[in-house]
This record gives structure tokens, C-alpha cells and sequence, in this order.
């Protein structure tokens, strides 16, 4: 039996974040407590802040600090960030947009507080008010909950779904150790040019001979070139299908119009189109040429993309070279993000005649044989994210609304 409640009937306490001056130093300086922005809330579980306040924020100002397991959602927000709902696995204040719950764990599991408050997220943007739409921590408060009655009922569901959401935070962390081997390795063969010489040792750091290039101010290894992206790729810009051909009903091709669609891998799939344009091929690297610039994706599937998009694959058939030439490159446009020279955009002409070094074959070969089995891995893992994910949407509800039982 289900029991329907309001949220602040099994609360602690519900309330709102605070912003601190920013023009008060003294309460960013030397910051050692977590500070959440709602931008960061959607993740299932949050361990740490971009930013942190001090204690003498804490000292001085009436900001608190809520505990671990607290229960967050998003108050404002453009797009799909309000509503969304996270849980916080450590102490942690908040921005003003934040409204978190403490759960009275003698009456109710917050794990299954969390989860319900997923499949209500439509619910939860309808009590938006005023012009810009935003939630209230009172009308949250007010915000019904359906319970199992026994506590062993919540902690069962709230388990087999917490489950799946660390298996999917587990393989998120191997595929973060293994992009980072591939950066650290891609950067010692092409950045520091220490790849393997004949006798296997590091070819710069062992003396091997360098070669002055006035272009990049700077030596390169004998041997290697300077050339243009599109020198080592194949390039496809995106085009936009003509409006009335979208649809959200499978009608047609997969579209993606840009990077909104972007997951961690591989995009997520929201759109159709009738009237494809220009195409990407499965395993092709998507590009984001629209602000902002440089955020990658691959393809895995054919698909059509607009144009916030740029599709590319390998002419020597070395994705992983490929694709550490790409990383190597939006660390370059990220950096004029931060210095302030924003790139609203990249145009066909300046995408491809962007500046590469070119090893010399057999160094990308080598390359390719030694990361490819790393990037398939990858590949895999997300493709597997992907399914669970998909399975834990389809329990979500089914749980909820008692339709599956989970056996003792």
C-alpha cells in the first residue's frame, strides 16, 4: 500500500541556499566549504563544488550548511536545469536557486525521496510562477509524495536503483581514467615529442635530431610537417533540414542539430528528420562549431547533422590520432574561452585550414596500435552506460507505481 504525503511532513527542514557577496573577498578567500550552483545539480549524486566560500562566510552571514544526503533541487534555470534533483554526498551550502531537503530518515528513505522526485519532474516545472518561471522551496514543500507504507518497500526500490546508478558512476570513472592515459599519452608522443625513437627510447629527451620550423616557432622532430586539419581529415559541415521535416516520432533519419544533444560519448538521440542534408557516418567525430567551440562527440550511427555541427573521420585511417588532434584543439579554444576572446563560432574555411603538426606515418601507426583497444573499450563501456541508463528509466516509474515487485 501506498501512502500519499507532503514533502514537508517527512522533511527535517526545507529551505534555500545563499549567495555571498562576491564583492566581499574575505568570504571567497582561502574557501574551504563546498558551494553548489544549480547548473551542477541533474548529476544523481554530487561529492564536490567548482567553488568554495569561507568560514568566515559561515561566521558572518546566515548561510548553511546542509548535511550529507540532502536532497537538492533546482529552482531556476534555463532549458531542462529546473527540476532536475540531486543528492548531495557531502556537506555543502548553496546558491539562493538551490532548494534542499533534509529527509527524516525515520519516515521515509531519502534514496526514494530522490528517485520519486525524478519521475515528477514534469510535475515539479508546472508550479513554476511569475515571468521567468521559477520554482519556490513553499509550493515545494506542499509537493506530494506517494510512500510505501513499510520501510523495507522504499529501501528495496531505492536499492536496485541506486545500484544501476553506481554501476554507471563506476564505468564514468574508467572511462575518465582512460581518456586521461590517452591525453597523457597523446601529449608525450605529439606535444613533448618523446614517442618511442628505433631503440624504444623517448625520441627528444635521448637526443634524437630536431628540426627548426619557423611557422611554429619551435622544433619539431625530423622528418614531421606542418599542415591543415583538413590535411589529416575528412570534413563534412553541417546543414539544417528544412524546419517542418523534425519530429520527435522516428520519421526518417537521426538529426542532430548541435551540441545540446551531446552526452558524455555519443549524443543522445531527440530528433528525426525527413529531408537529411549533410551526414555523418557511425564512428565519426561530431565537432560543436557553434559556441561552444570544440566540444566532441562521436557518432554511433549514421545521422544527419545541422549546423552547429561538423562530422570528421581519419584519411589514414588513425581514429585515436585523430581524435587526440581534436582534444589538443579544444583545449586551445577553451583557453581563449577563459582569456576572454569567446568563439560565438568557426567557419568552414577556418575549421579546415586550422594548424596541425603531421608525424610521419609509421609514429601514427604505432599510435593507433597502441590506443585503439583503449578507445573501443570506451566505446563499450558508454554504449553499456547507455543501456542502463535506458533500463533504470524504465524501472523508475514501474517501480513507483508498484506495477513490478521486487521479490524478497
Amino acid at each position: 500500500m501506498n501512502n500519499t504525503v507532503k514533502l514537508k511532513n517527512i522533511s527535517k527542514t526545507i529551505g534555500s541556499g545563499i549567495t555571498p557577496l562576491r564583492s566581499n573577498p574575505r568570504f571567497w578567500e582561502n574557501g574551504t566549504i563546498y558551494w553548489l550552483k544549480t547548473e551542477q545539480l541533474g548529476e544523481h549524486q554530487i561529492y564536490e563544488t567548482s567553488e568554495k566560500i569561507s568560514q568566515y562566510a559561515i561566521d558572518k552571514t546566515s548561510i548553511k550548511i546542509f548535511p550529507k544526503n540532502t536532497l537538492s533541487i533546482a529552482m531556476y534555470g534555463e532549458g531542462r536545469t529546473r527540476g532536475n534533483v540531486s543528492i548531495l554526498k557531502a556537506e555543502m551550502t548553496t546558491n539562493q536557486a538551490c532548494c534542499n531537503i533534509v529527509i527524516d530518515n525515520k519516515k521515509a528513505d531519502y534514496e526514494y525521496v530522490y528517485y520519486f522526485l525524478k519521475t515528477q519532474y514534469i510535475n515539479l516545472r508546472s508550479l513554476s510562477s511569475g515571468v521567468r518561471k521559477n520554482l519556490n522551496s513553499n509550493d515545494i514543500k506542499e509537493f506530494e509524495i506517494r510512500l510505501p507504507n513499510e520501510m523495507q518497500t522504499q529501501n528495496k526500490i531505492a536499492k536496485v536503483l541506486s545500484d544501476l546508478d553506481a554501476k554507471i558512476q563506476l564505468n564514468n570513472k574508467i572511462n575518465d581514467n582512460l581518456e586521461l592515459m590517452a591525453k597523457t599519452l597523446y601529449d608525450y608522443w605529439f606535444v613533448q615529442f618523446d614517442f618511442p625513437d628505433a631503440n624504444g627510447k623517448p625520441y627528444k629527451t635521448s637526443g634524437s635530431k630536431m628540426v627548426w620550423n619557423e611557422e611554429l616557432k619551435r622544433e619539431i622532430p625530423e622528418g614531421w610537417e606542418i599542415g591543415e586539419l583538413k590535411d589529416i581529415a575528412n570534413i563534412t559541415m553541417g546543414q539544417s533540414p528544412p524546419g517542418e521535416s523534425y519530429n520527435e516520432e522516428g520519421n526518417g533519419m537521426i538529426f542532430y542539430q548541435g551540441c545540446t544533444d551531446f552526452g558524455n560519448r555519443f549524443p543522445t538521440i531527440r530528433k528525426y528528420t525527413t529531408s537529411p542534408t549533410r551526414f555523418a557516418k557511425q564512428g565519426d567525430i561530431l565537432l560543436s562549431v557553434r559556441a561552444p567551440v570544440g566540444t566532441l562527440n562521436i557518432s554511433k550511427e549514421d545521422c544527419c547533422i545541422g549546423r552547429g555541427l561538423a562530422c570528421m573521420n581519419s584519411k589514414n585511417d588513425s581514429i585515436t590520432y585523430l581524435f587526440g588532434v581534436m582534444v589538443n584543439l579544444k583545449q586551445i579554444f577553451d583557453r581563449r574561452n577563459v582569456s576572454g576572446t569567446t568563439f560565438g563560432s568557426i567557419t568552414k574555411d577556418d575549421l579546415f585550414s586550422l594548424p596541425v603538426i603531421i608525424p610521419n606515418e609509421k609514429t601514427v601507426r604505432a599510435f593507433q596500435n597502441l590506443v585503439f583497444s583503449s578507445f573501443e573499450k570506451q566505446n563499450k563501456i558508454e554504449l553499456e552506460n547507455i543501456e542502463l541508463a535506458s533500463l533504470r528509466e524504465w524501472l523508475l516509474p514501474m517501480l513507483m507505481n508498484g506495477q513490478v515487485k521486487i521479490p524478497d
